[in-house]
C-alpha cells in the first residue's frame, strides 16, 4: 500500500479519448489529484465526479491536473464524460493493475471496488491518501485542504517566513 511520503508509482493507460496518459510526463512538473473510483453512472460515483467537476477551478487555481481512474472501458468513460461535461481525465484499468500497485483497498466484503484519492506533489511524492467509500464528496474537501496547506507552505520557504 502506497503510503504518504511515498513516491507515487509511475504508470500509463488510456484516457476516455484513447490516448495514453503517463503520470511520468507530469513528474517535476505539476500536483496530481488521482482519484480511483468504482464504477461509471453509479449514484455515488456520479456524485464524486460531478464534485470535482464542479471545483475543477479551484484545482486548476492550484495548478493541479485532476485525474480519475476505475476499471470501465474507454467508451463507457468517454459517455460518462460528455454526459456529465468533465473536464478533467478519465483513465481506465480494466484489469485493475494500477488500483493495486496503489494499494487501494476493495469494500464492501470485496464486492465493490474502493474509492480512494491521492494528492501527489510535482516532485511525485505521495502527500494525501484519504479513503471513504460513502463519503464521495469528502474526497474533493480532503484534497483541496492539503492543496491549501502545501501553498501555504511553499509561501512560507519562498519568503523564508
Amino acid at each position: 500500500m502506497i503510503e504518504l511520503e511515498d513516491k507515487a508509482p509511475l504508470f500509463t493507460l488510456k484516457d476516455q479519448n484513447d490516448n495514453d496518459f503517463s503520470i511520468e510526463k507530469f513528474v517535476g512538473e505539476k500536483t496530481l489529484v488521482i482519484f480511483f473510483y468504482p464504477k461509471d453512472f453509479t449514484p455515488g460515483c456520479v456524485k464524486e465526479v460531478c464534485a470535482f467537476r464542479d471545483q475543477y477551478q479551484d484545482f486548476k487555481d492550484y495548478g493541479v491536473e485532476v485525474i480519475g481512474i476505475s476499471s470501465d472501458g474507454l467508451k463507457s468513460h468517454q459517455k460518462f464524460a460528455e454526459k456529465h461535461n468533465l473536464p478533467f481525465t478519465l483513465l481506465s484499468d480494466p484489469k485493475g493493475k494500477i488500483r493495486k500497485l496503489f494499494g487501494v483497498p476493495s469494500s464492501l466484503l470485496g464486492l465493490l471496488p474502493g474509492r480512494m484519492t491521492f494528492v501527489i506533489d510535482k516532485n511525485g511524492i505521495v502527500k494525501m491518501r484519504f479513503n471513504n467509500q460513502f463519503g464521495a464528496e469528502k474526497h474533493i474537501e480532503e484534497a483541496l485542504k492539503v492543496l491549501k496547506q502545501q501553498k501555504i507552505e511553499e509561501y512560507k520557504v519562498s519568503n523564508k517566513v
